[in-house]
């Protein structure tokens, strides 16, 4: 091993695992400051807590820790409703009427259908690995799990069904998810619970009575939810599903509801009527903002205490029941914030050869980045720079040394889709809880965006928070030239679903067959789809470009390596 390769590895090594041996209280605050590197460890845990937090907090992402949840239907009774084929022609036809409603046929294609996606293999490593909830790989999908309540089995869903994807065949935890469609189970959720009888229900599909009595509270606690789907499969309501459900609640959220709300709730000025989508949010960037969200709406807070609570929310939980288990379960919100905010990107050169990335080139897109982009996104000193580097591996010269983030999270305003920051006005109504007040968290709707950190900007294509933008070739090319319509693919094959040259989604006569669904077409003349923005003022000036073709393809080589 030559001497600059041990240097590498050792900087490397340490930049990775310099941790505190102290714990301290974290500041929540927006008066919070970032530092160089983010804040990984953001608990100042010593390294082996570190470790086990971690490791602890990827299990609860996994399986929802959360045992006080509001919607917790009951296991085998539901497999039963999806899977039975029944003798009876009367239970059969039930059965087939709720198979029509929900499109399921069997309870993994019922998983698979939600986004769920399968365990990384017992052979990955680094980013591609997770610690198994039982010490083995489990058969069904990740983000599913099982909560005991009265004697009976209940299941639901945790982080990972929107905050996991696939990736040229790894799973990634913390990546997100391209197709979620945790909105679509609340949607067709409240759609049966139309058609929904105790009595039947426990007749038709063997319940007992403590798996009746559980999908009766799930029925009742679906009374104080609000749904409303997506624009676009790969979008994400669930903001609007908070806001929306404490719509149907008195208007502390606390006292019984309101019969007459639940039925008729308040009118909501902006989301009853326009939509507020946008995709989930991958979960290594955390550790470099002090405020949260696309939009940086969350200007207060443990975003992830947070995400517990908004979760619940939507699920029609009684919210008392809930602060208390909060209190009592502190070491899980830890164990999960430890979790998310120390999440490590994947890097491209773990799926391509370094060679097909030009290292004099990305140089050269470092300058441009530095000059056009950087005062926004931040700041990313490469191996490339350091002593004798050009001694190094091609892979290890690729990589990023220090992220230096805006010290104070900004939000810009560039004419993007503005749909998605209007709709968080909405939610400001949380800033009433008194679980909100009790523990620091404050919403208030902003007028643009967060430019978000670039570490690993290559796997995270569409971009734009509504997906508007299928590749960062589109994201380079002035708004009224960029693509109106494309097809949308998970990223199964890195050759034929990935364009390495653009980094996103092929076009075009190099769109897959089998993408060419009507679910998956993306058009962005739709209301919340807009594609506007993020170009004057950027890389035009005045309309026009300052950036030539060539220079462009040598800043997707550099951020192909952040």
């Amino acid at each position: 091993m030559s001497s600059g390769f041990k240097t590498i590895s050792v900087i490397l090594f340490v930049l990775g695992s310099s941790v505190s041996a102290t714990a301290d209280i974290v500041d929540w605050s927006p008066s919070a400051r970032i530092p160089e590197q983010g804040r990984a460890n953001i608990l100042n845990l010593d390294q082996g807590q570190l470790e086990q937090y971690r490791d602890a907090g990827l299990i609860h992402a996994q399986i929802y820790p959360v045992t006080v949840t509001g919607v917790l239907p009951p296991l085998q009774p539901v497999r039963n409703f999806i899977e039975d084929r029944s003798w009876n022609p009367l239970k059969e036809l039930l059965n087939k009427v709720i198979r029509n409603i929900t499109g399921f046929t069997s309870f993994d294609g019922f998983l698979s259908r939600l986004g769920l996606h399968k365990y990384p293999k017992a052979t990955d490593a680094g980013v591609y690995a997770v610690p198994y909830p039982e010490g083995s790989r489990p058969d069904y999908r990740m983000g599913f799990g099982v909560i005991e309540r009265g004697g009976a089995q209940g299941f639901t869903f945790s982080c990972a069904a929107c905050h996991s994807s696939e990736l040229f065949g790894k799973t990634v935890l913390g990546l997100t998810n391209r197709f979620p469609r945790a909105n679509e189970f609340f949607v067709k959720a409240k759609k049966i619970t139309g058609y929904y009888n105790s009595w039947f229900f426990q007749h038709w599909t063997g319940a007992s009575q403590s798996e009746a009595a559980l999908m009766d509270e799930a029925v009742r606690n679906l009374g104080r939810v609000e749904v409303k789907n997506p624009i676009m499969v790969g979008l994400d309501t669930s903001l609007a599903q908070v806001a929306l459900s404490l719509n149907r609640r008195q208007q502390d959220a606390y006292a019984t509801p309101s019969p007459a709300l639940e039925r008729n709730p308040r009118k909501d000025p902006f989301l009853d009527d326009y939509p507020a989508d946008s995709k989930p949010a991958v979960w290594w960037n955390l550790k470099y903002k002090n405020r949260w969200l696309s939009d940086g709406s969350v200007i207060s807070g443990n975003p992830i205490f947070t995400n517990i609570i908004w979760n619940e929310v939507g699920r029609g939980a009684d919210l008392r029941v809930l602060e208390n288990w909060l209190s009592q379960n502190q070491q899980v919100v830890d164990e999960l914030t430890a979790a998310v905010f120390s999440a490590e990107a994947p890097r491209i050169t773990d799926f391509f050869p370094a060679e097909r990335i030009d290292v004099g080139r990305a140089k050269i897109g470092e300058q441009i980045f530095n000059n056009t982009c950087a005062q926004c996104h931040g700041v990313y000193e490469k191996a490339w720079s350091l002593p004798g580097s050009e001694t190094w591996p091609k892979e290890m010269q690729l990589r990023t040394t220090k992220v230096i983030p805006r010290r104070d999270t900004p939000v810009e305003e560039v004419g993007t889709d503005p749909y998605r920051r209007l709709g968080m006005k909405s939610l400001e109504q949380l800033n009433n809880l008194s679980i909100s007040r009790k523990n620091g968290i404050v919403i208030q709707a902003q007028p643009g965006y967060v430019p978000p950190p670039l570490v690993g900007i290559w796997a995270r294509w569409p971009y734009m928070h509504n997906n508007s933008i299928p590749s960062l070739c589109a994201v380079l090319t002035p708004a009224k030239q960029r693509p109106q319509v494309y097809y949308a693919g998970e990223a199964r094959d890195k050759e034929k679903d990935f364009d390495f040259e653009c980094n996103g989604y092929p076009l075009g006569p190099k769109t897959p067959a089998a993408w060419k669904e009507d679910d998956f077409l993306y058009v962005t003349t739709r209301r919340g789809m807009s594609n506007a923005g993020h170009d004057e003022g950027i890389f035009l000036e005045q309309g026009r470009e300052i950036l030539s073709v060539q220079d462009k393809k040598d800043l997707i080589q550099y951020l192909q390596t952040l």
